[in-house]
């Protein structure tokens, strides 16, 4: 089977929303030797992909009725959401664990991963968000875990992401603070905005009304579990678009 560095769901949904997932997968691609040298636990961990996140991806994009692309490489391997010039692109070392297959990764290795996985992914999803309605609306998937090694415990259910265009973020936030089991973040656990990653190069660089949803891992290890956030979050997405203005 031919390896390929992203795929696409949905393409021909007609749906409001464009639903990307950077870090889809924990897939090590062949000509790497499928293995940057991490025990399988690690490979397991979130260091290597945002456990739980495609297929609450999926689920989401089937209930907004709209298209999925994500990314089918590591975040290890090179990170997808990030800006080419980023320091943490290729990481070395990440909560705690070394990544053998990164510690000698030169500047030409660095540019070949660049063009054998990252790019190719971009421009893949810019095709498919020029393809779509003018006012495409891009709904980025991430998760993240509870704790990192040596950190606080991390209070929230779920975090909304965003820069300084809040347009669909701000109803979003307001609906899931309405709902009375949740522990919401803005711009937790993580800033809203890095220069250059998916959601700049592909909303706010476009003029386009976008949000990223991270979710805590932990409440998403289940396929059943995914489906039913997935279900829970795409009515919310569609009344807070419904206010965002024309």
């Amino acid at each position: 089977m031919t390896y390929t560095p992203y795929h696409i769901e949905g393409a021909d949904r007609g749906g409001r929303f464009l639903v990307t997932c950077d870090h889809a997968s924990n897939t090590v691609p062949p000509d790497l030797g499928g293995t940057l040298g991490l025990p399988a636990e690690d490979m397991r961990r979130h260091i290597a992909y945002d456990v739980g996140a495609l297929g609450l991806a999926r689920a989401l994009a089937a209930s907004l009725d709209s298209p999925l692309i994500w990314a089918d490489f590591s975040r290890l391997v090179i990170d997808p959401n990030r800006g080419e010039d980023d320091p943490t692109l290729l990481m070395r070392l990440y909560d705690g664990s070394v990544i053998p297959g990164n510690r000698h990764a030169c500047a030409e290795e660095r540019g070949r991963r660049l063009d054998a996985y990252h790019r190719p992914y971009h421009r893949a999803l810019e095709t498919l968000a020029a393809s779509r309605r003018e006012d495409v609306a891009i709904v980025a998937v991430h998760s993240f875990t509870r704790q990192l090694r040596g950190r606080p415990t991390r209070p929230w259910h779920v975090g909304i992401l965003h820069a300084w265009d809040a347009r669909l973020s701000d109803p979003l936030i307001a609906r899931l603070e309405a709902e009375p089991d949740l522990t919401v973040g803005r711009n937790e656990p993580y800033p809203g905005h890095l220069p250059g990653d998916s959601i700049d190069r592909h909303a706010l660089k476009h003029g386009r009304v976008n949000t990223l949803i991270e979710l805590r891992n932990d409440l998403i290890e289940s396929e059943q579990a995914q489906m039913h956030w997935g279900a829970r979050l795409a009515p919310l997405l569609e009344a807070a678009l419904d206010e965002v203005p024309e």
